[in-house]
């Protein structure tokens, strides 16, 4: 078999495995909550590798890689934030939020937040709904773009043609299986991830004669690209550098298809287990991700013309056919199990928060279901559209995109979540003012250079949330 039909043979077993996946799973689905959470019983290690492999997204095998090849050691920065953020998110939400959505039957982080708030105006609710819908449209184009490129780098594939494939398969299996479908699929993708993220650096760096040899290569790109400080010094360093990779980590604790593993999992006293396991395969797979770039510079040159096409690329040179068909897998697995888990929440914010909840729809176990189904569908069509124009336009950076939206999501859900689980002196307004602070401000970062050149958008967003959450909730106790 010719090497791209190695490829393309080992790529095609594995997407058909997805769908099967989807198939088994679908006759589990009977109520809402199988929809939505798999029936609250998952397992640790479900749970763990499935919130990583969830949380990742295309960045980590196309964006982050890509970002690395352009910018170099910098991006570690970006890893020890990431680290930090998923420790504090296993350390000090799962459990309290396990814990409370049980005992308040909450399917839903609006569902949550409503009724930790007593919330009978709904706004709560609304605007949840707002920020889910707004950014993980965007976070699922993204992923969707991630597909096209994977699929155009690799055999040559026309990207609109790439875009509907990737649609097609997630959207399949997801509707098909609801959570516990992308919880197991995730178990095998995130497995997947890791074998690419370690496997792949390293055989570059033997192919490049090794570690020194990798240095001494690297280093004509300038000293600044093998420094981590990217050749910033003051606040431009500490600001521009530091801060504008570590915050990554801040967005960790307020993504809801995340936190629906922390939901999902069949006892509280497991969740301490689940995160020993998340911390493994950070420790593990984080530190080849960025190695992938560097190493890409050596085997592939300094000017790809599109330095996220660089993990499949590498692939391709360095792998006999089937092994690079395996590791395209795996930067397919990426995309899909982010995409896969963002069409679930916002399909569950269509159909239990407003349906349900808000237009007091009918609650047929059955019915549900189907029009969950329908719902994923629809999301899955507009950000396949997103993703179609972003394309049309040049402007289809998984790496800025995947950003914004992650940023959206943590600024708006992050402070408020945490300010609601430890301090009972968080009030409804303080929530609401926070969650609309960190929407607008992501907005406004994102549209005006002059404020990001004072802030990077992903710590100034959490920030201003956190603060409005705090100050408002210190003005507004006694009324509430």
């Amino acid at each position: 078999m010719s090497g791209d039909g190695s490829i393309l043979a080992g790529l095609i077993v594995y997407l058909v495995v997805m769908l099967t996946i989807g198939l088994l799973c679908a006759r589990h689905m009977r109520s809402l909550d199988d929809y939505v959470l798999g029936g609250r019983r998952l397992g640790p290690w479900v749970s763990a590798i499935s919130e990583r492999a969830s949380g990742e997204s295309a960045w980590f095998l196309l964006g982050l890689p890509g970002a690395a090849y352009g910018l170099g050691l910098t991006e570690y920065w970006s890893v020890i934030g990431i680290a930090g953020g998923i420790l504090a998110s296993w350390t000090f939400i799962a459990v309290p939020l396990r814990r409370e959505t049980a005992r308040m039957g909450a399917l839903t982080l609006p569902d949550y937040l409503e009724a930790r708030f007593n919330d009978r105006s709904r706004i709560l609710r609304i605007v949840s709904m707002v920020a889910i819908l707004l950014f993980y449209t965007a976070y699922v184009s993204a992923q969707l773009a991630g597909g096209s490129k994977i699929l155009n780098a690799t055999f040559g594939i026309e990207p609109g043609y790439g875009l509907l494939i990737g649609a097609l398969v997630v959207v399949g299996y997801t509707l098909l299986g609801g959570f516990l479908a992308v919880a197991w699929t995730d178990l095998i993708q995130g497995l997947l991830m890791t074998a690419v993220a370690v496997v792949l650096p390293i055989a570059g760096i033997i192919a490049v004669g090794g570690p020194s040899a990798l240095i001494e290569k690297l280093a004509v790109r300038g000293p600044d690209y093998l420094s981590m400080s990217g050749g910033q010094v003051g606040s431009g360093f500490f600001l521009g550098v530091v801060v504008g990779g570590m915050a990554w980590g801040l967005g960790y604790l307020g993504q809801p298809h995340l936190l629906m593993r922390y939901m999902a999992i069949r006892k509280t006293s497991e969740l301490p287990k689940g995160g020993l396991i998340a911390m493994c395969w950070t420790l593990v797979s984080y530190w080849g991700a960025p190695l992938i770039g560097l190493v890409g510079v050596v085997v592939l040159g300094p000017n790809l013309a599109d330095p996220e096409q660089v993990m499949p690329l590498l692939a391709v040179a360095l792998m006999p056919g089937w092994i690079a068909g395996v590791m395209i897998a795996g930067a397919t697995a990426a995309m899909m199990s982010s995409a896969d888990s963002q069409l679930l929440v916002a399909s569950s914010t269509l159909i239990e928060d407003i349906y349900v909840k808000l237009l007091g729809g009918g609650k047929r176990p059955g019915r549900l279901v189907f029009y969950s189904r329908l719902a994923t569908i629809a999301v899955g069509a507009v950000a396949l559209g997103l993703a179609y124009h972003a394309m049309r336009t040049q402007s289809s950076l998984i790496d800025s995109t995947v950003s914004y939206a992650w940023t959206g999501l943590g600024a708006s859900f992050g402070p408020p979540l945490v300010f609601a689980l430890w301090w009972k002196g968080t009030t409804r307004q303080g929530a609401l003012v926070g969650m609309i602070g960190g929407m607008i401000s992501t907005v406004a970062w994102k549209n005006m250079a002059s404020l990001q050149d004072l802030l990077d958008i992903k710590a100034a967003a959490v920030l201003i949330s956190a603060l409005l959450v705090w100050t408002v909730s210190l003005l507004t106790r006694k009324s509430s």
